[in-house]
């Protein structure tokens, strides 16, 4: 649902994480709405004027920690 807003985040990620590290940034229509200090401001300003579910927030840092996670398990395949 917001694979083009993420896809902007992605291709974007250094120049965004740039100045704004450890901030929130919203992505609408591949456009930067803002950059907050929390992820509630995000979603408090940004909602004011405009819908739920049609933005995205991400948090600015480096790398791809911020949108992937590792599990880890005994099994073996």
């Amino acid at each position: 649902m917001l694979e083009k807003e993420f896809k902007y985040f992605r291709d974007h990620q250094d120049e965004l994480v740039r100045g704004n590290e450890d901030k929130f940034v919203v992505i609408k229509d591949g456009e930067v709405l803002g950059f907050y200090d929390t992820e509630i401001e995000a979603l408090q300003e940004t909602q004011k004027n405009h819908e739920l579910g049609t933005f995205l927030i991400q948090p600015c840092v480096s790398g791809n920690d911020s949108y992937t996670q590792t599990y880890h398990s005994r099994v073996a395949f």
